[in-house]
């Protein structure tokens, strides 16, 4: 008997009504896209979370400043943690293959990492192409750098690179979903501007993480 889709409605990051529209997450249209990883090998999507509960999230493309500031956090998430809630986390970029090396490198992220270089997951869940502005909304508390300071530092990546291009749609938004293990779609929230990434350790608690990790870069001060 055919059943009606999950339908989830998106966390708004600071309690207050934000008039978003609500996220459908049909994990059979995507389920068979291919996804490859930093050898150019590829996989089909359903097998990140056949097996476990798994934290996937899709990013802008590799030279967005607010998405590397994003993964510079998802980076220090210990893998102890991500082990002791069953959980796997993976990032999914939009750019080919041969970026992916490079990033893990400027970002530190040891987790698993793939890329969907033809959007087919994008477009398939329908993630938002272009910037919406959300007014009541307050941007991502991984953001650490301004919008022209930020684009500065894009600019600079992409000249420098090997490979001169944009790493992925620069008009594409991403977003994060938490499913498995099997078909089960647990949340979903759908980026709708580059600042509106969800909060990590909100991910984390409603992936069943028991405890808040401290994702600040800055450094510790010690009492004595």
């Amino acid at each position: 008997m055919a059943t009606d889709p999950p339908i989830t409605q998106q966390i708004t990051k600071d309690h207050r009504e934000i008039k978003r529209p609500p996220v459908t997450v049909r994990l059979e249209d995507v389920e068979d896209c291919l996804i490859y990883d930093r050898h150019g090998v590829s996989t089909l999507f359903k097998e990140l979370y056949q097996d476990r509960k798994s934290v996937v999230i899709f990013v802008r493309n590799f030279l967005c400043h607010t998405c590397k500031e994003y993964v510079d956090d998802l980076s220090r998430i210990p893998a102890e943690v991500l082990k002791e809630a069953g959980l796997r986390l993976v990032v999914i970029g939009q750019s080919y293959h041969h970026h992916i090396e490079s990033f893990c490198s400027l970002t530190g992220y040891p987790h698993d990492i793939y890329v969907d270089p033809e959007r087919c997951i994008y477009k398939r869940l329908g993630m938002r192409r272009g910037e919406m502005s959300v007014e009541s909304a307050k941007p991502s508390p991984h953001v650490k750098s301004g919008m022209l300071v930020g684009h500065m530092k894009s600019m600079w990546r992409a000249m420098t690179s090997p490979i001169f291009d944009f790493q992925g749609d620069p008009r594409q938004q991403g977003g994060a979903i938490i499913v498995g293990p099997g078909s089960e779609v647990h949340f979903a929230h759908f980026d709708m501007n580059r600042l509106d990434h969800m909060p990590i350790n909100w991910l984390l608690q409603l992936s069943g993480v028991q405890h808040t990790l401290d994702l600040s870069d800055k450094p510790k001060i010690i009492v004595v």
